[in-house]
């Protein structure tokens, strides 16, 4: 399943809608498989403790949950197992590995470990892109919010260390059933279950990075189809690959 979303239109709205400072070099406008990427962690979390490069020490472990310290991660879109042999082999499995389905985070080999790890992020995003097939030929369309402000959307992360020491920091998007999303229940193929992004209600950004792994699925629910706006991509532009 291709993939693609698009970066944050505005570097201001890193610290504006998500508390983080701006990179100093902003990532590609439309993110495709295999491009890299920006994520936020948890820096305070056990799970982000070698992935910031930060140490844990013995007082901190079974302690109470520290608050949530928000951290931007260059990541490479489609994940990259931590238990693949190769950096090669891992860059071709990324390629079908952008999307997580609710369903396989506990069930597919490709997740599980992320997911039981603790390992979640924040995927800043401007919008997604879809294929309307509807009128017959497939019509490229953008989701965006109805106000135009990003949306931050689930998602999980892995590091892959190769025997030559090479680091490979990736994530996958976490997408939900949209069956009964008024929006969302009209793209993708007839006959097939409907996806979408699991978009994050913007307060509870941190308890969902926080959160014990038995209670992080809660915040994986539809985001309300009155607050997003489908608009079909203008015609000669290079489409870059749908989200579903």
């Amino acid at each position: 399943m291709s993939s693609c979303h698009l970066s944050l239109a505005k570097p201001e709205f890193y610290l504006q809608n998500f508390r983080v400072e701006a990179p100093e070099s902003l990532p590609e406008a439309v993110l495709t498989p295999r491009r890299m990427g920006l994520i936020i962690v948890n820096a305070a979390a056990e799970s982000s403790a070698t992935l910031l490069g930060r140490e844990i020490t013995a007082s901190e472990e079974g302690a109470a949950q520290p608050p949530v310290e928000r951290v931007l991660v260059p990541a490479q879109f489609g994940l990259v197992p931590h238990w693949v042999k190769s950096a090669s082999d891992g860059r071709l499995r990324a390629l079908k590995l952008v999307n997580a389905k609710i369903d396989n985070l506990t069930t597919g080999t490709a997740f599980r470990d992320a997911w039981l790890n603790g390992q979640r992020c924040i995927i800043p995003m401007q919008s997604f892109q879809v294929d309307d097939l509807r009128p017959g030929k497939p019509l490229p369309t953008r989701i965006t919010r109805v106000d135009n402000q990003p949306m931050g959307a689930a998602g999980v992360w892995a590091r892959w260390v190769g025997e030559d020491g090479e680091v490979i920091i990736s994530y996958a998007l976490i997408t939900i059933n949209a069956n009964a999303h008024a929006l969302m229940n009209r793209y993708g193929h007839a006959g097939n279950d409907k996806a979408m992004p699991a978009i994050l209600n913007e307060g509870a950004y941190d308890a969902w990075l926080n959160a014990k792994v038995n209670k992080a699925k809660e915040f994986l629910r539809p985001y309300p189809a009155e607050k997003l706006r489908a608009n079909p991509v203008e015609k000669g532009r290079k489409q870059p690959p749908p989200l579903f």
